[in-house]
């Protein structure tokens, strides 16, 4: 990134700038940031608030209004820490990351490795999704990779990847999803995906009932679990405290025996994980994204 920053517009490069100094301000620092955005996105502008109270609505509907619209504003509370969380990895050391990310049973990736064996490993827009990925890559180095969707700006795609790559994390754009499992074939690593993004009618989604809704998900997980013979296993995370996580796998599949494609074993098997953590810790999900937006 601080190679060819100069390649960019002075805006981005004002840009740049200003977010590598803010940073480098310590997390404690950028909690009290994490305060205004909390205001800013909660009364101030209120960031997709109908988004949120609908999702939260439907998601929980034996909830009053008035502990929907507490966990509405736990949820800001939340999407603040991560935010800046998340910018903080332009420059957090790894010690650091290691002492505030905690893996439970790390043992459970990491007995697929001696056996040369590609796992995908299932995640969702709960606690700190950016972090995993970084953590991961320290802690089984050389081993951690992602799926991502590049995005249209060349500066903050730049960027993004700089904070998602700068510990040692690999990374795949996700139309090279199936290029990057052909190369790696063979070589006991892990590949992350996010599955819990709305698919959409042109992907040919699985549909099941998640949290009371009809819900569409994306079928790549069974897909390339059957083509590449690959392990799943699906990434609990859970917030101990401000800036703290705790990362927990749960194996899905083993990569060794039979795992028909259309049945969608692995993506109701996520669905189920990933309902159980919502509801055991409703603010910590991404409500504001439009995860309902299309009908069966």
């Amino acid at each position: 990134m601080n190679a060819s920053v100069a390649t960019y517009a002075w805006y981005f490069r004002l840009l740049d700038g200003l977010l590598r100094a803010v940073s480098s301000l310590p997390l404690a620092v950028l909690y009290g940031l994490a305060r205004v955005l909390y205001w800013l996105m909660a009364y101030g502008l209120r960031y997709r608030r109908s988004v949120v109270l609908t999702n939260l609505r439907n998601s929980f509907p034996e909830k009053p209004e008035s502990e929907i619209r507490q966990v509405a504003r736990g949820f800001y509370w939340h999407f603040a820490q991560v935010i800046v969380e998340i910018l903080k990895l332009r420059t957090i050391k790894a010690a650091e990351l290691e002492q505030r990310v905690r893996f439970t049973n790390p043992e459970v990736l990491g007995r697929f490795f001696p056996l040369e064996r590609q796992v995908l490993t299932l995640g969702s827009h709960a606690g700190n999704w950016e972090w995993i990925l970084s953590a991961a890559a320290l802690e089984y180095p050389g081993r951690a990779g992602g799926v991502y969707k590049p995005l249209t700006n060349p500066f903050f795609e730049a960027f993004m990847r700089s904070l998602r790559g700068r510990l040692g994390a690999h990374l795949v754009p996700m139309v090279s999803t199936l290029r990057d499992l052909v190369r790696h074939r063979g070589q006991g690593r892990t590949l992350s995906l996010l599955s819990d993004q709305a698919a959409g009618p042109e992907d040919y989604p699985y549909w099941t009932t998640f949290l009371h809704q009809d819900t569409p998900f994306y079928t790549g997980a069974d897909k390339l679990a059957a083509q590449f013979q690959c392990a799943a296993v699906y990434v609990g995370i859970r917030r101990v405290r401000r800036g703290y996580y705790e990362i927990t796998f749960t194996e899905l599949h083993d990569g060794l025996s039979t795992l028909p494609p259309t049945e969608h074993r692995l993506t109701e098997a996520f669905a189920r994980q990933l309902e159980r953590d919502i509801q055991a810790s409703p603010t910590d999900y991404l409500w504001s994204h439009r995860r309902w937006k299309h009908k069966r």
